[in-house]
């Protein structure tokens, strides 16, 4: 592929040419696998590992090369391995809370134009967890899109379609069904030459059979879901980049059973835009929609003009989004004693041996 079909444009070639060195070569991140990359340039692909004065820039994890990234690398010319030397800034971002570590964030695609958000109408269809993913979407800067998948297995799909329509009224909503074909070539309207489309989704929603279909072959692994609770087993292991053949990247990642958020201030409003809107009429600017008088977003509750769940979800996200922000700060303060610490212990022994 050239690098305009994989997304490459003037604005990327004026932050490559901005780093000045002749020596680079602009690249995209394909994949990322225990700190190795497979990066693909205009002459192939290469393995690459990050140099070591960006992995010692790194502030966390977000701050090394992704899937989806356009990177800056040299070439060994003894042994074609690559060396990532700078990553070009970032139009758009998924990212989650790190497992493990509630102040790391970790970046699971850049660069998207469209996020799939699939979800599976097999048992295991939450709302709910829709309404996280957009969060996410919404905070990403790429355009979401719903699918709801294996509709064979659901008798009332319309309805389903309608309480995600309910929830997020201005993003296209698809159902699906790999076995028959249905709404599959609506997907493949959304890839053309040069845009980035990542699907998302927990395990056993149907995304790497979704991408089969999208690629004509039998690329990605599929499993079945367990017949009793309808959950998936991880089949894709890792994120990865895949060249359509009629045009356009997928990015495949592997499925995601809770989705924590990261930062969600604006993205949280703009996926619940009707409570946005509601606010504006609150008796006190700082209203937090729970107990305080003149509350009109509780009052369309009350009314019947705002489901309850919505509002109620609304607030558990809410509570994530701050609890998550304390804990950073709180975190961040201890640091800061650290290195006061570590200051003033050089200062007196400075002092002492003058």
């Amino acid at each position: 592929m050239t690098l305009g079909e994989m997304g490459w444009d003037d604005g990327f070639a004026a932050a490559f040419d901005a780093l000045g060195d002749g020596g680079l070569v602009p690249a995209r991140v394909g994949i990322e696998h225990n700190h190795f990359y497979r990066v693909l340039t205009s002459g192939g692909e290469l393995v690459a590992q990050a140099a070591g004065r960006l992995r010692h820039r790194a502030a966390g994890q977000d701050d090394l090369p992704a899937v989806g990234d356009w990177v800056a690398v040299t070439v060994n010319r003894h042994d074609g391995a690559g060396t990532i030397r700078a990553i070009l800034p970032r139009r758009s971002s998924f990212a989650r809370k790190a497992a493990g570590d509630p102040t790391a964030k970790q970046v699971v695609a850049a660069n998207i134009d469209v996020v799939l958000v699939v979800a599976g109408l097999d048992g295991d269809f939450s709302p709910r967890r829709i309404e996280r993913y957009l969060v996410a979407a919404a905070d990403s800067g790429a355009r979401p899109v719903v699918v709801l998948n294996k509709a064979d297995l659901e008798e009332n799909v319309a309805s389903c379609m309608a309480t995600v329509r309910a929830a997020a009224p201005d993003v296209p909503v698809h159902a699906t069904c790999c076995k028959s074909g249905q709404g599959l070539d609506d997907l493949a309207a959304y890839l053309a030459p040069g845009r980035t489309v990542a699907l998302l989704g927990s395990s056993g929603v149907g995304k790497s059979t979704i991408i089969n279909h999208l690629l004509g072959e039998s690329r990605q692994k599929t499993q079945a879901v367990r017949a009793a609770d309808s959950r998936g087993r991880h089949t894709t292991i890792h994120r990865e980049l895949i060249a359509a053949p009629g045009g356009g990247i997928i990015i495949d990642t592997p499925g995601m059973r809770e989705l924590q958020l990261w930062d969600s201030d604006r993205a949280l409003e703009d996926a619940f835009a009707e409570i946005d809107v509601l606010a504006a009429d609150c008796r006190f600017r700082d209203c937090l929609h729970r107990q305080e008088p003149g509350c009109a977003v509780r009052a369309a509750v009350d009314a019947g003009r705002l489901p309850a769940i919505r509002l109620t979800h609304y607030l558990r996200l809410d509570d994530e989004r701050a609890h998550l922000v304390r804990r950073r700060d709180e975190l961040a303060r201890l640091e800061e004693k650290k290195r006061t610490r570590v200051m003033h212990r050089a200062l007196r022994k400075i002092s002492t041996s003058s």
